[in-house]
């Protein structure tokens, strides 16, 4: 199996278990983390703009990464995933 069926098996379970325990549309917590540039986190929050999203950033111990945690209401669960698309092409991402 490769790696892009892996991502979309992924996404069609996290579909299925957002429709199935939440009433729409719903605040959301997004966690990501990054390699600590300023860049790479401007990008994140760049695809949350004009969403009234809360987003807080934490540097790691060593300052290498930061954690960005995002909370937002979504009004969906495609909402969801179609984020979590968009944050995957920065590159660096980690997707919690």
């Amino acid at each position: 199996m490769n790696q892009d069926q892996k991502t979309q098996e992924f996404y069609d379970r996290l579909r299925v278990q957002l429709t199935e325990d939440t009433d729409w549309p719903s605040p959301y917590m997004y966690k990501f983390i990054v390699p600590a540039k300023l860049e790479k986190i401007a990008e994140i929050e760049a695809i949350f703009n004009d969403t009234n999203a809360q987003i807080q950033t934490r540097d790691s111990s060593k300052g290498n990464y930061t954690s960005v945690s995002i909370r937002v209401t979504m009004e969906s669960p495609d909402a969801v995933i179609e984020k979590y698309l968009e944050v995957s092409e920065v590159e660096g991402v980690i997707s919690l």
